[in-house]
């Protein structure tokens, strides 16, 4: 099965070694030192204190060079998906799939959704609705990402801790496209079970993403700082209960509870979360999607979320002054 994976950093850099160590025919999308990088010395996957290097995967920042493939993953940030998304035809054929591992409310929520709000477009994710005039919804299948990683150089992926991918049809069928899928994540090691309903699994994934991305870019924290310093655990607490208000308003139940998910992301341990390394990179920060989304649900549902539109306020305004500047932020040791 030839599969191209469209952003191969931390998590889809992940992926692709995983596919690529299980026998599947693998291309990676990537850009500057870590197409350099995988060119000259291969993928390099470092897994529970083990270190892999793959070969047998052609990297390129080319997409017509490709060519069609039988499943696309597009495995980058919420806000990159928007500029190439008129790019991607050259990896498309007849019976392509496409993966979408964006974190947060994807642009897709309301397509085949059948509530009130079906077919509604979410601005914060796709302004101007151009994903959705380029991106054919038949081909979409949804996912969630669970593992923790990093890139920790250019070409190098340290996988820090879980493996489970869950994916599901937006409409909720069970097709022999998205079985395909999941069998061929399980041959790779990743749990992938199929889900009916990948919407709930999407807000409860968001649940933490929305509270623990934004306030450990503000604050310079890590997972377990963050829920073990009572002033930022209350607040995180917060916004999850304005957003679990917004989500059953929508027809979605959680299956954990609020001090469980809490106690998930605390397990986890001193792990930078993606937006925090954003910050330190000097990155674009991934706060619509996560963050600007869920307010846009909470107007739409006429649900208040005055915590989450403050900590939204705050990283926005952060996001600005690092764009403004071309710099970065991180803590140091003084000397």
């Amino acid at each position: 099965m030839r599969v191209c994976i469209v952003g191969a950093g931390a998590i889809g850099g992940y992926v692709a070694a995983k596919l690529a160590l299980a026998g599947a025919h693998v291309s990676v999308i990537i850009r500057g030192a870590n197409l350099a990088a995988v060119n000259a010395s291969g993928l390099t996957l470092v897994e529970a204190g083990q270190e892999q290097v793959v070969r047998e995967i052609v990297a390129t920042d080319k997409l017509a060079e490709v060519g069609p493939h039988d499943i696309v993953i597009l495995a980058m940030k919420a806000h990159q998906v928007t500029p190439i998304a008129n790019q991607l035809e050259p990896l498309l054929g007849p019976e392509t799939t496409i993966v979408t591992m964006q974190n947060g409310i994807p642009w897709w929520y309301f397509q085949k959704h059948g509530g009130e709000f079906d077919g509604r477009r979410i601005d914060s994710v796709d302004p101007g609705g151009v994903i959705a005039a380029h991106l054919d919804i038949a081909r979409v299948i949804g996912c969630v990402v669970y593992p923790a990683c990093e890139m920790v150089a250019p070409g190098v992926i340290h996988h820090i801790e879980g493996n489970r991918f869950p994916v599901g049809e937006i409409d909720g069928t069970e097709t022999p496209r998205v079985t395909a899928i999941a069998e061929l994540f399980k041959k790779a090691g990743l749990k992938s079970p199929v889900l009916t309903n990948i919407r709930s699994e999407i807000w409860l994934k968001l649940w933490g993403n929305l509270t623990f991305n934004p306030i450990s870019a503000l604050t310079q924290a890590t997972l377990v700082d963050i829920c073990q310093f009572p002033s930022s655990r209350a607040l995180a607490a917060s916004m999850m209960t304005e957003a679990q208000t917004i989500a059953n308003k929508l027809g979605i139940e959680f299956r954990v509870s609020l001090e469980k998910r809490i106690a998930g992301a605390e397990g986890v341990g001193k792990h930078k979360t993606s937006m925090l390394q954003d910050v330190e990179a000097g990155r674009a920060l991934e706060i619509d999607a996560l963050v600007g989304s869920v307010i846009e649900l909470g107007r739409l549902t006429q649900t208040p979320t005055p915590h989450i539109d403050a900590v939204y306020a705050c990283t926005s305004l952060l996001a600005k002054m690092l764009r403004e500047s071309g710099g970065r932020l991180a803590i140091s040791k003084s000397s």
